[in-house]
């Protein structure tokens, strides 16, 4: 048993590790840090091993997902106020989100850990005050829980075929209701959260006789980061590191300059010369469109159309 503690100790650390380097901030982490609102889900692009199986297996950028909380006086339950405090003991002004993460566990963390990484609000539709404190009251009763690698497996399961995987590693993702597990992801423990007010994801429509209609919550279990993303029931919030809708023109933004990329970033990204040359390409191609529709079968003397004569 020490052993195995060991190996899944050394796996965890492998899986956790970022593999890949911080980039230019894509949003404003400032307007992000200033705009969200408790119960916003906040979706990661994350950078680590296990980040990468996430995003390939749901062919989605977003890898983590997390609930927004808000300050200490943000939490209108005196309990559940109390029951934070003793979680985290930084600041009561910190910017506060629950999360479960490879390594820790569902755990509060400072909304500041993530500031220059890529992020995106999605924010439940017309969800009520007291609503909103109902789902930040399941999330924090989720505290200390680990996280759950097997069910990160069963989950790659459902999108490659069944003959492609061997019997005994069935699923277990119905073994056990949602709620009596020990163990949970990120974006389960939050789909479970708004499952508890009977607030929608994704959630099956059936047609119920007539033009009555019955809506089936989905299982938690198969939630994923990116549906949060997709749920037309959540609305998605934006904030480029550079909007243009505070520019005259999205023309206007910093694209010319003298800087020089190297490496893979010259592979993936243009450099204002390369697109000043597409530009120059451009007008070449037109001004030779436009010799060849002078001569066109249609066009004669000089692009003169021919008149004939009924007469």
């Amino acid at each position: 048993m020490e052993l195995f503690k060991i190996v899944a100790g050394c796996l965890t650390d492998w899986l956790s590790r970022n593999t890949q380097e911080k980039t230019s901030p894509l949003c404003d982490f400032e307007r992000v840090r200033h705009e969200i609102k408790p119960c916003d889900v906040l979706l990661v692009e994350g950078r680590s091993r296990v980040s990468q199986v996430i995003k390939q297996t749901t062919q989605s950028p977003w890898s983590h997902a997390m609930l927004y909380i808000g300050r200490l006086h943000d939490i209108e339950d005196d309990r559940i106020r109390q029951v934070v405090s003793e979680s985290y003991g930084g600041s009561p002004d910190e910017q506060l989100i629950i999360e479960s993460e490879l390594g820790i566990g569902t755990a509060i963390q400072p909304l500041k850990n993530y500031e220059g990484e890529h992020l995106r609000i999605c924010r439940p539709k017309g969800l009520s005050y007291s609503d909103s404190q109902k789902v930040i009251h399941y999330a924090t009763s989720r505290l200390g829980m680990d996280y759950n690698v097997r069910q990160i497996l069963d989950l790659a399961r459902f999108f490659f075929p069944y003959s492609f995987l061997p019997r005994r590693l069935g699923s277990s993702l119905f073994q056990h209701s949602p709620g009596q597990e020990t163990k949970t992801v990120c974006s389960t423990m939050i789909a479970e959260a708004f499952s508890f007010i009977h607030f929608p994801i994704l959630p099956l429509v059936k047609h119920d006789g007539g033009s009555g209609v019955q809506l089936f919550q989905r299982n938690p279990k198969l939630c994923t980061p990116s549906d949060f993303d997709y749920s037309p029931y959540f609305q998605i919030i934006k904030y480029p590191f550079l909007d243009y809708s505070h520019h005259a023109d999205y023309r206007l933004l910093p694209w010319h300059g003298q800087r020089v990329l190297e490496g893979r970033e010259a592979d993936f990204y243009m450099s204002s010369q390369q697109i000043e040359q597409l530009q120059k390409e451009s007008t070449v191609d037109h001004e030779v469109l436009g010799d060849a529709a002078s001569f066109s079968p249609g066009n004669k003397n000089g692009g003169e159309n021919d008149t004939v004569s009924t007469h």
